[in-house]
């Protein structure tokens, strides 16, 4: 008697749920491994959205004593905990005692809108900026005049839209590969406000000298001009150039602006879209990272030298 032959197709629907089971085990990796490292120890209401946010409270804070507070915040498709490990900031909370909250962006990827909401008087990303702030300050002795925003990249350009749209309650900000992309003639802020920011001049992510990348169909602006617009905006008097004086660092610095609001900006020769002094990411993806200056522990002076007046 003949053996029946398998139908050919059968090998080819086992081979197709091998693959299909593969591909399901890949995506639940890859979401575990999302979970696991994007943890988070807060969370809040704003606009009818939930959001997340990530606190750290050093040891030597001491609620009988109000303490400053920074807000570093995460570029496109990175998350909280990213943030905290790239930047370093926990270190600097330790030795100098203030609190650090690494807030988290929208959707999937993560990111910040950096643009108003029609329906809203601001945008909603700053609305969240502002409840966080206010629901931290009733739970911690946090200094009003020294609320402090920074951010990498997409985030850096969060902090240029918190410097234009939260002038009342953050006393300066920093960036670092921002993309300033929220709109200059909506900036209009009440106060000058001191900035300080970071650009690597090989940043192939947010272009240095502005237009579109590689990664991005955005019209980027150029760097230095946004800086200057700045200096403009916050009457800047005097134009320092800072020499080559650190390997790959040199820079500008304007000053005898108004309310002491300075505006420092600093370029990293051949440097990438990365955090200077901090946690490198991958070369091959997003360029060298500088060890010539460390961005948060300048970042951090540049804040003590500007509380709100």
């Amino acid at each position: 008697m003949k053996n029946k032959k398998k139908p050919f197709w059968k090998p080819l629907l086992i081979f197709l749920a091998i693959l299909i089971a593969i591909a399901l085990l890949v995506v639940f990796l890859v979401w575990l491994g999302f979970t696991l490292s994007n943890r988070t120890n807060g969370r809040l209401v704003s606009s009818g959205e939930e959001r997340r946010y990530l606190l750290y409270v050093p040891d030597a804070y001491d609620p009988a004593v109000p303490a400053p507070l920074v807000i570093s915040i995460h570029g496109f498709a990175e998350w909280p905990a990213h943030q905290q490990k790239l930047t370093g900031w926990n270190k600097l909370a330790d030795e100098f005692g203030f609190l650090v909250v690494y807030p988290e962006g929208v959707d999937f990827p993560r990111r910040w809108r950096l643009f108003n909401d029609e329906q809203e008087s601001e945008p909603l990303d700053t609305i969240f900026i502002r409840n966080l702030i206010n629901t931290l300050s009733q739970e911690y002795a946090i200094d009003p005049a020294r609320i402090y925003a920074n951010g990498l990249s997409n985030g850096g350009g969060m902090s240029d839209m918190l410097a234009c749209t939260l002038f009342d309650q953050i006393a300066a900000v920093g960036g670092v590969s921002g993309a300033y992309l929220y709109p200059r003639e909506q900036c209009q802020t009440s106060r000058p406000l001191p900035v300080i920011a970071f650009h690597g001049t090989a940043d192939e992510v947010v272009p240095y000298w502005g237009g579109p990348s590689d990664a991005f169909d955005i019209d980027f602006p150029i760097v230095p001009d946004w800086a200057a617009w700045w200096a403009e905006h916050n009457d800047c008097q005097t134009t320092k150039i800072v020499e080559r004086t650190q390997g790959s660092i040199s820079g500008v610095q304007y000053t005898d602006c108004g309310n002491g609001a300075d505006v420092i900006f600093y370029s990293i020769a051949g440097g990438g879209h990365t955090w200077p002094g901090g946690d490198p990411l991958p070369a091959w993806l997003v360029g060298e990272t500088t060890y010539d200056i460390d961005a948060t522990r300048v970042m951090w002076q540049f804040f003590q030298q500007h509380p709100m007046e």
